[in-house]
């Protein structure tokens, strides 16, 4: 009885310290930005070379990038608090009909996921995905999850950022980009390593289409103004 009271006593010691940790490192990274992340690095580990990354500040990216993302991964984010509970309840009951567990992550759960987390799907990792989600929204602004967002995603095998992405698929900056190649970038996110934004399939192309058509639903580049 004594040793299971005392391995339960460092058990929640070590939980919260590394809830502290959690909570210092996000509020670090909301005026510092990461030097790397854990989808970086687990990429180096396994491919044992380095990455492709350019940090930008939001303002040297083009208003179209934040645009093309939200219409295509996250049309809530301007509103929600980090988690999309509409989307999260669907995925429960896809689930629960036999479904394979799917992502229905917001643009602030991806930021924390690319920053602390690893790949793979788990209700563990959704769980530690929502947490840090919430303390994102809670510490940053959403200028500042979108400029980390946008500065971390994956866009290729070993791509990094929009910088990166941008130079390597359309040999432009950030910056220059038009609606059309923040598409295509965008088009890309759910699987990077499949789909090419510089030699774009039939169904990169259909999807292209598609958040073309949310952009100017959404009121165009008026709707991220404000990170601007």
């Amino acid at each position: 009885m004594r040793l299971l009271k005392s391995i339960l006593r460092w058990g929640a010691l070590l939980l919260a310290a590394g809830l502290l940790l959690a909570v210092l490192t996000v509020f670090l990274f909301r005026y510092v930005n990461p030097p790397t992340t854990a989808f970086m690095l687990a990429w180096q580990v396994e491919n044992r070379s380095g990455v492709r990354h350019d940090w930008v500040p939001l303002e040297q990216i083009s208003p179209w990038m934040p645009l093309a993302v939200i219409a295509s991964e996250d049309q809530r984010f301007l509103t929600h608090w980090g988690l999309d509970i509409d989307a999260i309840a669907s995925a429960v009951t896809a689930f629960q009909e036999g479904e394979g567990l799917r992502g229905a992550s917001t643009i602030t759960q991806q930021t924390a996921k690319n920053l602390f987390l690893w790949k793979g799907r788990s209700f563990i990792r959704k769980g530690l995905e929502a947490g840090l989600a919430l303390g994102l929204e809670g510490l940053w602004s959403k200028r500042r999850i979108m400029e980390v967002y946008l500065n971390v995603a994956e866009f290729g095998p070993g791509i990094y950022g929009v910088e990166a992405a941008s130079q390597a698929h359309f040999g432009v900056e950030a910056a220059q980009l038009g609606p059309e190649q923040a598409a295509r970038l965008a088009a890309v996110l759910p699987n990077p390593h499949i789909y090419d934004a510089s030699a774009p399939s039939g169904y990169i192309r259909q999807r292209v289409a598609w958040i073309r058509g949310q952009m100017g639903q959404l009121g165009g580049t008026e709707l991220v103004r404000p990170f601007y």
